[in-house]
């Protein structure tokens, strides 16, 4: 584990990029969270080597005062213990504690808030131009800044750091032209109306999102349209499956996938018209990959939407893996149409935290203040099939 940071008085705490740095190194550790019981369940920080218990702040409490803080952590851990909460500072009690009976702990500081404003940018080797990884580790979103000469586009970002793409762009000397959606998100509120606000930016969707009920005005993109930043194309390519308007962005060599094929697995077809309409969707998945994502040369470079804590990085650390090696590693794709249409069906997780609120929202169907949007995107994403 990094060194700690200390203030006077304070425990060793750990920041969140230090904790991001920690959970891709591999290094066990034991993550321990003192929020309540259905908070915990709800939301909290995993990964391989993550050791994930929970232990209400109030056992600190009442350990500080009988001196027993080894019952609460069990058998010593040989590994370190990171402490959490919500904002920080009953994690901060609980942390000085086991410091004090002899346990290499941290306190992540911030707290889960901290942790869910975490947004780590990353460069992808691209053909043309610059292309830009955003990573926020808290929910496994991935969005994607593409920039050539003084312009830029966005794609599928976040309506909780428009400012931070549209910071981005600026030193990088560019002006953000586009902020795409791949589609009509249900994990995450869409940050294309906040971007094209705080920047010059047109907000663009697939066209086929007006049938889904949009209600605001965007720049429709239809299958096989250009758009154009310096002078790299983005080309729309209609792959529906995980929802009827899904497009994935063709730039620079590198697929902008959404969330219809993952570096590590497929799209779930259920979250637009239910279990009803899911069957009927994973089948035109089924033909999008087979006959618009396979056809193309294997080099391409898969950018996805999404990933979870298990899913295999690049060795630039991106999410990222050529078409290639995801037709290999992808055992659904080596099914025939009936085989994969099953075993879609058969790899749903539960639906993301408040979805239906969330698909509404990126509509424009409601509206949310800043403080409902970041709180309705909390917790793991969910929109891949597992």
């Amino acid at each position: 584990m990094s060194a700690p940071s200390e203030a006077d008085g304070a425990p060793p705490s750990l920041s969140p990029r230090a904790l991001d740095e920690l959970l891709r190194s591999g290094e066990p550790f034991t993550l321990l969270d003192v929020r309540d019981r259905d908070e915990f369940e709800a939301w909290h920080v995993d990964g391989p080597e993550v050791r994930a218990v929970q232990v209400p702040h109030v056992r600190f409490v009442q350990a500080q005062v009988t001196g027993d803080v080894d019952s609460l952590v069990g058998e010593a851990p040989d590994e370190p213990i990171v402490a959490v909460c919500g904002h920080g500072e009953a994690s901060a009690h609980a942390a000085e504690l086991l410091v004090d009976a002899g346990y290499d702990a941290r306190n992540l500081a911030g707290g889960m808030d901290a942790w869910a404003r975490l947004l780590v940018a990353r460069d992808i080797e691209a053909a043309s131009g610059t292309v830009v990884q955003y990573d926020r580790p808290s929910s496994g979103c991935l969005s994607y800044m593409i920039v050539d000469g003084d312009e830029a586009a966005v794609v599928d970002p976040l309506r909780a750091f428009a400012d931070r793409y549209v910071a981005d762009a600026s030193e990088r000397g560019a002006n953000i032209r586009y902020a795409i959606d791949t589609h009509v998100h249900a994990d995450h509120v869409s940050g294309v109306r906040a971007v094209a606000v705080a920047s010059d930016a047109e907000p663009v969707l697939p066209e086929l999102a007006r049938e889904r009920g949009l209600a605001y005005d965007v720049r429709p993109l239809a299958d096989g349209e250009t758009l154009t930043v310096g002078d790299t194309d983005i080309e729309a390519v209609a792959t529906p499956g995980h929802t009827t308007e899904m497009t994935t962005l063709v730039a620079s060599g590198v697929l902008f996938t959404g969330d219809g094929l993952f570096v590590d697995t497929v799209a779930r077809p259920d979250l637009e018209d239910g279990d009803e309409g899911a069957a009927e969707l994973a089948a035109e998945l089924y033909d999008s990959v087979r006959e618009r994502l396979l056809t193309v040369p294997d080099a391409m470079v898969v950018a996805p939407g999404h990933r979870d804590d298990g899913t295999p990085r690049a060795e630039d650390g991106t999410v990222t893996a050529t078409l290639g090696t995801v037709r290999d590693r992808v055992e659904a794709l080596s099914l025939g149409r009936d085989e994969f249409v099953d075993h879609v069906l058969a790899a749903l997780p539960p639906q993301p935290n408040e979805y239906e609120r969330i698909i509404e929202t990126n509509l424009g169907r409601e509206t949310l203040d800043d403080e409902d949007a970041f709180a309705v995107e909390l917790g793991p994403n969910n929109c891949a099939a597992r």
